[in-house]
């Protein structure tokens, strides 16, 4: 299980705990550093799901390798986990068969609203290096009006969207279209839920890479990049994220 990582970490959902906050509004509050202001802490795979299952705008469970909460005092405002990527060709398609085992997914990033410009890029930027793979993935979602731009500040490589394919569904099921294919073959499916089961076009997203090492190995994982490295997308998009 990729999850003992944080059996024994106390954090819970408490009283002395709580997800969220009432914004104190103090100029003196205010005018506090991030890095005075919040703390950033590990948290269990347990506390990590309640966290983006109530609050991120997926609402369902992810990959997780490790979380880290977001504090204010004892009030959790946010939450970032990273996790194996489920796709095999997805970890082989980054820099090669060789670098496979080598690459974890940022597979969610919530931060509650109303905290200051650039939290959400503090929280990335300042777990990163806490970080057991040196090849970094994580997706913006286009169909959310979301471009990237935490991503951005954070130095990532824009490598442009992610490549066209179909989702294999099932009505009334929520499982992660890999979680799905895992389990069956397309014949096995048609076979058990009939009309039920659909093949829909998978929305594209913009794809960021971080190469998470020293200088002389990025040299090396950049040679064996297997994706152009583009400009950052700027056109301006529902919610500039």
């Amino acid at each position: 299980m990729q999850y003992t990582l944080f059996e024994n970490t106390n954090l819970q959902t408490t009283t002395e705990t709580r997800i969220g906050y009432e914004p104190v509004l103090a100029a003196v509050i205010e005018r506090r550093s991030l890095k005075e202001r919040y703390s950033i802490k590990p948290i269990n795979y347990k506390l990590a799901m309640e966290i983006v299952v109530n609050n991120h705008y997926l609402h369902r469970k992810c990959p997780c390798s490790f979380a880290w909460g977001l504090f204010e005092g004892n009030n959790i405002i946010g939450c970032i986990i990273y996790g194996t990527p489920s796709s095999a060709p997805l970890r082989k398609g980054i820099c090669g068969e060789d670098e496979k085992d080598n690459v974890i997914e940022l597979t969610r990033l919530w931060v509650q609203d109303g905290t200051p410009k650039n939290t959400e890029s503090y929280l990335i930027g300042n777990t990163l290096k806490l970080v057991d793979k040196e090849i970094i993935v994580s997706y913006a979602e286009i169909e959310q009006g979301h471009l990237g731009i935490v991503y951005q500040a954070t130095n990532w490589l824009y490598t442009g969207l992610s490549a066209k394919r179909t989702n294999w569904t099932i009505e009334g099921i929520d499982k992660h279209c890999q979680t799905i294919a895992d389990k069956y073959t397309s014949a096995e499916i048609r076979e058990k839920y009939g009309d039920a089961f659909k093949l829909v076009d998978r929305p594209r997203k913009h794809r960021y890479v971080y190469l998470n090492a020293d200088k002389r190995r990025k040299r090396e994982l950049l040679t064996k990049l297997k994706y152009e490295i583009q400009p950052y997308p700027k056109r301006a998009l529902a919610n500039g994220c």
